[in-house]
């Protein structure tokens, strides 16, 4: 692990503070899954870390302020995974973050580390793309609150700047009739996805589709949305041929590349089998509990 110094402050002011001082030199360390791995990596190595686990400001997860909920910097996975106020607010943050590596990993890890890590394979990256979530980013002397489309730039790369840092992440609750689904393929259970989509789907009261949203990892430089196929599920009635026709166009619309672990036919072949039975669940989970 290289040199660096190590900072514990009590507060969210002493942390922006230490962020502003050290701008560019520093990382903010919450639960550790991924800053640690990296900088034993050598792929990072900050002069500077900076704890969050005195700053209990950031540990609160509470209702959204128009429904939904609000997860804070230092909430951990496992603490929405066992959210009542998760599963009835947000029931597919809920589904999503059970995918999240092991129980080990989701009782240190963070939603807001993960999303300012930006590794396109993650789940909750996805999730806020699809679920429209805004990811609200302070320093010493400012406040942005920035949608997933805004926020994730490429390859682990976001759009914070040097003295911010994520301090929120606000999911929405679904509308009527809304359902999602979240699926995923893996090497081994707890692995990063090969492919994975996040999918919401809301109905009209006479059936038809009225909005839809297909969100997916693992198969670009960042989380990417199948905005055509989207199109051409509003107004449809999402039967199993309309999924399939939708699930080929959306795989058709993504571009994954080839690595050690699958090829790119095959992540849109994963991809349109995956997109097929999410959007099965999610209009099934529309029609009744979401």
């Amino acid at each position: 692990m290289p040199d660096f110094v190590y900072h514990r402050p009590e507060s969210l002011t002493e942390a922006l503070d230490l962020l502003g001082r050290h701008a560019g030199e520093a990382k903010v360390l919450a639960g550790g899954q991924s800053l640690l791995p990296v900088m034993a990596l050598r792929l990072s190595q900050p002069r500077h870390v900076v704890d969050l686990d005195r700053v209990t400001e950031l540990a609160e997860l509470a209702p959204g302020p128009s429904g939904g909920v609000t997860v804070g910097a230092m909430v951990r996975h496992a603490d929405v995974e066992r959210s009542e106020l998760v599963a009835r607010s947000a029931p597919l943050l809920a589904r999503t973050v059970k995918l999240i590596g092991h129980p080990a990993i989701r009782n240190r890890g963070t939603p807001c580390g993960s999303l300012a890590h930006a590794d396109p394979a993650a789940e909750l990256p996805a999730l806020a793309l699809a679920t429209g979530a805004e990811i609200v980013v302070r320093s010493a002397t400012r406040e942005r609150v920035l949608t997933a489309a805004d926020f994730f730039v490429s390859f682990l790369t976001t759009a914070l700047e040097p003295d911010e840092m994520v301090v929120e992440v606000r999911f929405p609750a679904p509308g009527p009739r809304t359902g999602g689904s979240v699926r995923e393929v893996s090497r081994r259970h707890g692995d990063f996805a090969l492919v994975g989509v996040c999918c919401s789907v809301t109905l009209a009261e006479d059936g038809t589709v009225s909005g839809a949203a297909l969100a997916y990892f693992g198969v670009d430089s960042t989380p990417v949305r199948a905005e055509g196929a989207e199109r051409r599920l509003v107004g449809s009635v999402l039967d199993a041929a309309t999924a399939a026709a939708a699930a080929r166009e959306a795989a058709q619309e993504l571009e994954p590349g080839d690595d050690l672990h699958a090829t790119a036919t095959y992540r849109r072949h994963v991809a349109e089998q995956l997109t097929r039975r999410a959007l099965v669940e999610a209009a099934d989970r529309a029609g009744g509990a979401a």
